[in-house]
């Protein structure tokens, strides 16, 4: 007679085989940035991460994870947008409106330096 494995070590191991095949085949895959998961018109990089997923700033509903926040587009200006933003979450590293990056000078201005 053969030894079976009890019923909880047989579902260890069906586990620990099927997490080493999906590894295997490449089937488990980090989550990609914020900023690639959605169509976001306004992407920030912040200086520290931000204490709240969710903010009202600038006259646009931004979603926030780690140090980046994401925008759908508002009707205020880029710059105004941007200010409003680092009055609510802090210094602002870079902040990029319909694909375009802010100028050094102006994201100066915008964390109101």
């Amino acid at each position: 007679m053969t030894p079976s494995l009890p019923r909880t070590g047989r579902l260890s191991v069906f586990l620990l085989a099927l997490a080493w095949t999906a590894t295997s085949f490449g089937v488990v895959t980090t989550t990609p940035p914020l900023a690639a998961q959605t169509n976001a018109y306004y992407v920030a990089q912040l200086a520290e991460p931000a204490t709240d997923r969710n903010a009202v700033a600038g006259g646009v509903a931004w979603t926030c994870a780690e140090t980046t926040c994401v925008a759908n587009k508002g009707t205020s200006r880029p710059m105004r947008v941007c200010r409003g933003l680092a009055r609510k979450v802090g210094a602002i590293t870079s902040f990029t409106a319909d694909g375009e990056t802010l100028a050094d000078e102006k994201l100066t201005r915008c964390n109101g330096n």
